[in-house]
């Protein structure tokens, strides 16, 4: 893809290191290929080449938000230093719009000698600000990262959260058109962390995101899409969903190894979205949240083993009725048909609701029942999980309930059979004004006292 409309423009990008076995190879390898030549003899080399990155392309436009994520030594740190100018690429192409500004890993562009103050200057000038500048934003920077004395401590005297709240706050405070985010943030503590996202949450409505993490639900509600790396190269690069459900499928084959092999559903090279459908509400009071729900396994995405799969699964009244329209705090039950093609000694059903962009909102699993009444499943057996709870408060949009059928524990088990969409819930009527979830009031009251 091409546009002059763009962010960030990489093209055919790698990054190759020379290893070596021992140091003496690296003084061979300085010497004697020179003088093979010079006799007229094949070179040898006394290394082994390691490629960080291998050829990736992509482009970002201005304003998007894109996700990277894979795992721990799959080229993504390497790429995001390359795209900030702080590495230099074996070969390629990296063209950048705008002012950057980058939070990598911890405690890069510190000078631990330097009083905070001192490195606040040092990085603001940097990023291209003036003293005139950074004396102007400069108490705003103090506030915002809440490290009040230490401001004026050697940074070496900082602890983590310390070094990324600074850091933080001196990217957020240099009018950068490109956010480039790795995955320092996980060591901040719950309060600066929910600050740093409401901070980058504000900065999407104008600016161009980069955003690292291996939390794939952040990932997913951040972003629109995403680029999974795997051993320097782009294994897959599209809608955060369907990066996301790709990762998970990779990941959890990689825990497995050779005890089961995970085969994607025939329905994922058809969509990976969930089906666009028109639905139609029927006119009701808008009193509570009502729920319109279809099941949707013949369009979810997922994989399997073969030892089990789901044949159904289904979200009705506990208390049936003449409509299907459910009510939220009423109480209701999930039932996940399963049927086993080989020997489950300890099966587990269980189901997650996620909102549309990933975030988990609840879930459970039959495990609290089986633990008290272990249970078997011979091959050819159909079986059912079933859980009877109240239905949530919650807001209008569109909801999605993963459905499973494991093998084992807890702490360790088998997926035989994982469908993320399995089941659609559809939200309409809600007053819900604040949070993912409401819950039902008994009460509210105003108390005046002394009047």
């Amino acid at each position: 893809m091409s546009s002059d409309d763009f962010a960030i423009r990489v093209q055919g990008l790698s990054k190759h290191y020379q290893i070596y076995g021992a140091p003496k190879d690296r003084l061979k390898q300085m010497l004697v290929p020179r003088l093979q030549r010079m006799i007229c003899i094949q070179p040898k080399q006394y290394f082994r080449e390691f490629k960080a990155l291998n050829d990736v392309s992509f482009e970002i436009k201005k304003g998007e938000t894109v996700g990277i994520i894979g795992l721990n030594g799959s080229g993504k740190s390497t790429l995001l230093q390359i795209i900030c100018g702080t590495l230099t690429p074996t070969n390629g192409l990296v063209e950048t719009r705008g002012r950057i500004a980058a939070l990598l890993e911890l405690g890069s562009g510190f000078n631990p000698e330097f009083t905070g103050r001192e490195n606040v200057y040092m990085n603001a000038h940097i990023l291209g600000l003036t003293n005139e500048e950074i004396d102007a934003r400069f108490d705003d920077i103090v506030t915002f990262s809440d490290i009040g004395e230490f401001i004026e401590q050697p940074v070496k005297t900082y602890s983590s959260g310390m070094y990324v709240r600074l850091a933080f706050s001196i990217i957020a405070h240099v009018d950068a058109d490109i956010l480039i985010v790795d995955e320092a943030l996980s060591v901040g503590d719950a309060v600066f962390t929910q600050k740093c996202m409401d901070f980058i949450r504000s900065f999407q409505k104008n600016g161009t995101l980069l955003f690292v993490s291996h939390d794939t639900s952040s990932v997913q509600s951040l972003c629109k899409s995403s680029i999974w790396l795997g051993n320097g190269m782009i294994r897959k690069y599209g809608t955060s969903k369907s990066v996301v459900e790709a990762y998970l499928k990779y990941t959890l084959q990689e825990v497995y190894g050779d005890i089961a092999t995970l085969n994607l559903t025939s329905i994922i090279a058809n969509s990976s979205e969930l089906p666009e459908e028109e639905i139609t509400y029927p006119g009701v009071a808008e009193y509570s949240p009502k729920a319109l729900v279809q099941e949707n396994i013949t369009h979810a995405n997922g994989w399997e083993t073969g030892a089990a799969e789901i044949i159904s699964i289904s979200l009705r009244k506990l208390i049936p009725d003449t409509t299907e329209i459910l009510e939220g705090g009423e109480k209701v039950r999930i039932i996940i048909c399963a049927k086993a093609n080989g020997l489950l000694v300890s099966p587990i059903v269980g189901f997650i609701v996620k909102d549309k962009l990933g975030q988990v909102l609840f879930g459970e699993n039959t495990l609290p029942f089986t633990s008290l009444v272990p249970r078997k499943v011979s091959p050819g057996q159909e079986f059912t999980g079933e859980f009877v709870f109240r239905l949530p408060m919650m807001p209008d949009g569109q909801y999605s309930v993963m459905a499973s059928v494991a093998d084992g524990d807890l702490s360790s088990n088998v997926q035989h059979h994982y469908l993320h969409d399995a089941l659609i819930i559809n939200i309409y009527s809600s007053k819900i004004r604040w949070g993912l979830m409401g819950i039902s009031f008994e009460s509210i009251a105003l108390e005046i006292q002394n009047d």
